[in-house]
């Protein structure tokens, strides 16, 4: 798959789907990246829409400048990839950090969202979700992937999940082993800037809210702010999934994107 040089530094992306359907952008997590996030999603999702999947300034195979980043380096970076692709307007979803950076992309550049889907995320950080980011700063500090992992795995999926799925981890050991922790460490610090809760009222696209119920990152204390703070936004709890609920609840968590986006249709 292709990069493409915005903003002085090359992104990589996908693009799956039909040449002329609607467009579907979707932002992944901190520590995820546009090739292994979606697995779950992007079959089913570009039967309708064209998907577009893409790494953000310090994750997977984009490119990361050494520089602190910003959410609105973020959102100007994807206004810029989508004007290098020909996208004027589009769908924008997000889980996890995907989500902080499309609540940015809005903010910045409403004119061009048709719809917003904003997944297992937050507008501010409170003091408990501070402490867990400086301890896995902490352990990305220690150059230890296993640290990391063990520091971050139990907050991302449920009990049952870990159970349950013993392969999923032991490969997700490789992926943390392949991380560039400086560029993690400054991913994470963008995010503990954070703070939209006092202009979620300025978002007026249609904006549904997805959130595991078991999530105990970034949970439906968050969400419940998200839909209080955006106007006639809609929510929809995940029982017994954790915070990766395209992973978790993969069917539920389908048919929740596809209904939203057909009511947007009509």
């Amino acid at each position: 798959m292709p990069k493409i040089e915005v903003n002085n530094l090359n992104l990589y992306y996908e693009l799956h789907g039909p040449e002329k359907a609607p467009v579907l952008v979707l932002n992944n997590g901190v520590i995820m990246n546009a090739a292994t996030s979606w697995i779950f999603q992007t079959a089913t999702l570009s039967k309708h829409y064209k998907v577009l999947q893409y790494d953000c300034r310090g994750q997977g195979q984009s490119d990361h400048p050494q520089e602190s980043y910003s959410m609105e380096m973020h959102a100007d970076d994807l206004a810029a990839l989508l004007s290098a692709l020909d996208i004027e307007r589009a769908h924008i979803a997000g889980i996890s950090y995907g989500g902080e950076v499309a609540q940015a992309f809005v903010l910045k550049y409403p004119q061009r969202v048709n719809s917003l889907i904003l997944i297992d995320t937050v507008s501010e950080v409170n003091a408990e979700l501070r402490i867990i980011t400086e301890s896995w700063i902490d352990a990305l500090s220690l150059g230890d992937p296993l640290a990391f992992f063990n520091a971050t795995i139990p907050l991302n999926f449920s009990p049952t999940f870990i159970r349950e799925n013993p392969q999923v981890f032991e490969e997700a050991k490789k992926r943390y082993a392949q991380l560039d922790f400086p560029a993690v460490i400054r991913l994470i610090e963008c995010f503990q800037s954070l703070n939209f809760t006092d202009r979620l009222s300025e978002i007026k696209t249609p904006t549904c809210i997805v959130v595991g119920e078991l999530d105990l990152l970034k949970g439906p204390e968050y969400a419940d702010i998200l839909k209080e703070g955006i106007p006639h936004a809609e929510m929809h709890l995940i029982r017994g999934a954790g915070h990766a609920t395209c992973w978790e609840r993969v069917e539920e968590f389908n048919t929740i994107i596809l209904d939203f986006l057909a009511k947007q249709a009509k």
